[in-house]
């Protein structure tokens, strides 16, 4: 899981491959395993009513669930087609680029993705910082900001700061819109300002949640910070045991062959 990393790793994709990349479809690459089922994981209500996964992680990481979105077989299988409906190799392996760069992020938390998906449902974890998605966003947020995660978030920060060029309008025309015709489909329809402001809004949003959320856990509140591996210490990290298991026990902690759980409930 990244707050941060997904905003900015595209600029970074950009500034190095140039015209050989499109924008837009790295950009929602790097989204694409998220962009659909993360709120979800949180919740979500309207009207007075609330939407959220009974079990987060597994619903988000595992299978059953949506994790296969994590998988590069998944990042494959969207590439295909849209090269199928466009006919653009750009389009595909730009995709493919943002959506592989999401996936091997999330090796980085303490669940892990399941990277061979449909092939294994093993995830693969190198567990540096706590996943904690099952706690809610704001003790999620805090864990991340206050752990190896938050310092993964900032080598993007500063990676994207390094490729601060990309920015720039000429870059803009010279580069990102001669690779890419969508953008001048845009620009036909929208004022240049509107347009220059969707290129670059990720980019500032990524970093300027990077900081608002270190202020928030660290400023406004009290976390302590835990850079060991796998931290922070204050939070109940969810590992790949949580979504490995298989039949009805599925208790990280107890669970022995299926059914033979100690435990009475297990959220």
């Amino acid at each position: 899981m990244s707050w941060a990393a997904h905003d900015l790793e595209p600029y970074a994709f950009q500034k190095h491959f140039g015209k050989r990349v499109a924008f837009l479809p790295i950009l929602i690459g790097s989204y694409a395993p998220d962009m659909l089922t993360k709120w979800l994981v949180y919740g979500v209500g309207f009207a007075g009513v609330t939407l959220k996964a009974e079990d987060a992680q597994q619903f988000h990481r595992g299978w059953p669930g949506v994790g296969f979105t994590h998988s590069l077989a998944f990042g494959v299988l969207v590439a295909l087609m849209i090269y199928a409906i466009w006919r653009s190799k750009i389009y595909a392996y730009s995709f493919l680029i943002g959506h592989w760069a999401h996936a091997l992020s999330d090796v980085g938390d303490s669940l892990g993705v399941m990277l061979l998906f449909p092939f294994s449902t093993e995830t693969y974890s190198i567990g540096a910082w706590a996943y904690a998605g099952q706690t809610g966003r704001y003790t999620d947020a805090a864990a991340y900001f206050s752990s190896f995660g938050f310092v993964w978030d900032g080598i993007w920060v500063a990676v994207g700061l390094l490729s601060w060029q990309v920015l720039k309008r000429e870059y803009f025309y010279d580069v990102v819109v001669a690779a890419d015709g969508a953008w001048s489909w845009l620009l036909k329809r929208f004022p240049e300002y509107l347009v220059l402001a969707l290129y670059r809004g990720s980019f500032f949003y990524g970093s300027t949640r990077w900081v608002a959320w270190l202020i928030w856990a660290h400023v406004m509140h009290s976390y302590d910070f835990d850079l060991t591996w796998g931290g922070p210490y204050w939070v109940e990290a969810v590992t790949s045991a949580a979504v490995d298991l298989t039949g009805p026990c599925r208790c990280p902690t107890c669970c022995g062959p299926p059914g033979a759980c100690a435990c009475v409930a297990v959220q």
